[in-house]
């Protein structure tokens, strides 16, 4: 029972960074307009949440292993309880952003170690299944945002929505305290200072390149599409619709995905939900058919989540894996906090935040040779993607 408790806990926290990583693109418009800044603002607002964990996945990893998960972990949940204070207080962008890295370097700890105590306590067919559904648990904060924080805006202002961004992170901190005890199956810490080996940092860093060009595309997509379709007239509940299917379709998806995998292999799942996550992007920049992109999007373009966090996982030894899953995340961070600076100059240069989207979708294209290029190099490991 009690690894189920832990995995809800890993999975109410991954909600919470879901909601918390939404927060500014869901409330754009309207801090655009009370604060009177452009897209690439927006971009470098939105990536400010991932802007330190690409310095501080490694380091964090490191710690990990120092100090034990338990310590680390609850360092990170707090953390990101009080971002979003901190934000709720500020008078200018530069203090929004401020709350959010705070958050952030929170999360990094939360990300970093999730997989890894997830691995420790799941073996065989259910790892899958489990990162699969803690990979599933962050879309659900993503709809959720898009949900809760136009109303409550709209009621209480601005400033309450970061305010409710801390929520979730309070109930995954009281659960994974009361639950969470070392694995009896956990693999026993290195006595020496170690690092993986070379061959583990190559397929460490190919996979966390794929986790980033799927996150951030798909990131791109769910930062933007709001712009997108207020620019279009759209209302904001079907805005709201268009982000919760886009988001909340993930769930399901990521669950069938995994359960498909073991049917048809990793690599034609993967390949045909990338092409489905690109073309999705791309259709909805493209055609004013938002809810048919959407679906496409939630669940064609959802499948493979489960596959590269466990391809991820798998890419260093288990003495190895709190530190390998800071290199793997140091790639993820990187393109957080890059790519959505890089969308908002796309759409300040073509004038339209369609501009945006593209872009996502261009990064999204570029999972497809980092997964091959792991595929081919880790033709020889026992590796459930190999199935």
């Amino acid at each position: 029972m009690r690894p189920w408790i832990i995995l809800a806990a890993v999975a109410l926290a991954r909600i919470g960074f879901g909601y918390q990583y939404q927060t500014v693109a869901t409330l754009g418009p309207e801090l655009m307009a009370l604060f009177r800044f452009d897209y690439a603002t927006l971009g470098t607002l939105i990536g400010s949440f991932m802007l330190l964990g690409s310095f501080l996945a490694l380091p964090l990893g490191l710690l990990g292993r120092r100090l034990g998960d338990r310590r680390t972990l609850t360092a990170g949940l707090t953390l990101m309880v009080l971002g979003p204070l901190v934000s709720a207080v500020a008078t200018a962008p530069g203090g929004i952003g401020i709350g959010r890295g705070i958050a952030g370097i929170g999360g990094v700890a939360m990300i970093v170690l999730q997989s890894k105590i997830i691995a420790d306590w799941f073996t065989g067919h259910r790892l899958i299944w489990a990162l699969s559904a803690s990979s599933a648990a962050y879309p659900i904060g993503v709809g959720l945002a898009q949900v809760v924080l136009p109303p409550l805006a709209g009621a209480y202002g601005w400033p309450a929505g970061f305010l409710s961004g801390a929520v979730p992170m309070v109930l995954a901190l009281i659960l994974y305290l009361a639950s969470y005890r070392p694995s009896p199956h956990g693999a026993p810490q290195p006595r020496q200072f170690s690092l993986p080996s070379g061959r583990e940092c190559l397929l460490l860093a190919l996979a966390g390149l794929v986790w980033m060009t799927y996150t951030a595309g798909y990131s791109g997509y769910v930062g933007y599409v709001p712009s997108v379709m207020a620019v279009r007239g759209e209302g904001v509940l079907l805005t709201g619709l268009v982000l919760t299917i886009a988001t909340w379709g993930n769930v399901p998806a990521t669950l069938i995905g995994a359960w498909l995998v073991a049917r048809f292999g990793a690599l034609r799942i993967f390949l045909l939900s990338t092409a489905a996550l690109v073309f999705g992007i791309v259709g909805a920049a493209e055609l004013d058919w938002p809810l048919s992109f959407a679906l496409l999007i939630g669940l064609g373009g959802s499948l493979h989540p489960g596959v590269i966090m466990t391809v991820g996982t798998l890419s260093a030894r288990p003495e190895n894996r709190a530190v390998g899953m800071g290199l793997f995340y140091s790639m993820y961070y990187a393109g957080g906090a890059v790519v959505p600076a890089l969308c908002g100059w796309a759409a300040d240069a073509s004038r339209a935040p369609e501009g945006a989207l593209l872009a996502a979708a261009i990064v999204s294209v570029l999972a497809l040779p980092a997964f091959l290029l792991h595929r081919r190099l880790a033709a020889h490991e026992t590796m459930l993607v190999r199935a």
